[in-house]
């Protein structure tokens, strides 16, 4: 993948580079989910340039622990972080967002080269671009792409080992057997000197959890429905927001939160040509939020060949930050 120079007004340092996901892919998958038993839409498509904007609002609500707890986990243990990692690397972060979480690590990590993965194009640019004239000792190549389906990293990057930082708990957007196909694919990008930090949300009292995601501010609901808004979009569908109200509860078997966009009335919804029907009370699945014990994690990381090489958590026991390295290491 060749890098787009950055417009003059940016830092030398800085590119953008746009990998998709082309709108067929996504027309696809999308009418694969909204047909399916039962009907699902992929969390990553929350993340319109609204989408990104309502959750930057989240993590500002009283009801929603995890980025306050995890923005001090990382800002009270970056060099223990650093030490256990290295320094001088190549940092990826997919689901970079508005990069406020990598600010906490970059003085201590000092790392070679900076590469932030969004789908969300614009506010990816936008982020990244502020990031540049922050730091103007980092290089930051921008990355529009699906991370789950990014076959390489792009050229022209040092040739230094390399770190993925995961934050936010968004490992607990994917079933067991998924978040195992994403360490791996992480693992193999990282390589087999590569490390990998991520944020995983502890479980705990599904009270603290249910409020977390239902906020009294109606901030989640927002954005859970603001996800049609963005399928109108990318399908030329007609979704009507005000048709659907937002569920979201936790699941005691499983330890997670579901999410769900429930269908008010009968509804017959067009979307890039064919007919979607939904009927009164009827679910659309928007996002899992899975929540793990500490051995749970472990097991989940040794599945895909990693092994817990540092942790770091608050002292309440809600989130915790792991440090991860190839079980060969």
């Amino acid at each position: 993948m060749a890098a787009t120079p950055a417009p003059q007004h940016l830092q030398p340092a800085f590119h953008y580079i746009d990998s998709g996901p082309v709108i067929q892919d996504s027309t696809t998958e999308l009418l694969a989910g909204l047909q399916g038993k039962p009907r699902r839409i992929n969390p990553k498509y929350f993340y319109d340039e609204r989408g990104s904007q309502l959750f930057e609002q989240i993590t500002q609500q009283p009801e929603y622990y995890p980025t306050r707890t995890e923005h001090a986990i990382l800002q009270n243990h970056a060099h223990d972080i650093a030490q256990v990692l290295g320094t001088g690397r190549v940092l990826l972060e997919p689901g970079a967002g508005n990069c406020e979480k990598v600010r906490l690590l970059l003085e201590a990590l000092q790392p070679v080269a900076y590469v932030p993965v969004d789908i969300s194009g614009d506010f990816l640019c936008q982020a990244a671009a502020r990031l540049a004239d922050e730091y103007p000792w980092l290089g930051i190549t921008a990355l529009r792409a699906d991370f789950t389906h990014l076959p390489s990293l792009p050229d022209g990057l040092p040739a230094a080992p390399r770190c993925l930082f995961y934050p936010g708990s968004t490992l607990g957007n994917f079933t067991r057997p998924e978040a195992r196909a994403f360490l791996h694919h992480a693992a193999r990008l990282v390589g087999a000197n590569g490390r990998l930090l991520l944020g995983v949300d502890l479980h705990k009292d599904h009270r603290q959890l249910d409020a977390a995601y239902n906020d009294a501010a109606g901030v989640t609901a927002a954005f859970n429905l603001n996800v049609l808004s963005h399928l109108n979009q990318l399908l030329e569908a007609d979704f009507d927001p005000a048709g659907f109200r937002h569920l979201a509860g936790y699941h005691r078997g499983y330890r997670r939160i579901e999410m769900y966009l429930q269908s008010r009335y009968v509804q017959r919804v067009r979307c890039a040509g064919e007919i979607v029907r939904l009927r009164r009370g009827e679910r659309i699945l928007t996002e899992y939020s899975c929540k793990y014990t500490h051995g749970g994690f472990e097991r989940l990381a040794r599945d895909a060949g990693l092994r817990i090489s540092g942790c770091w958590q608050d002292s309440d026991g809600l989130f915790a930050v792991f440090a991860l390295a190839p079980l060969c290491h």
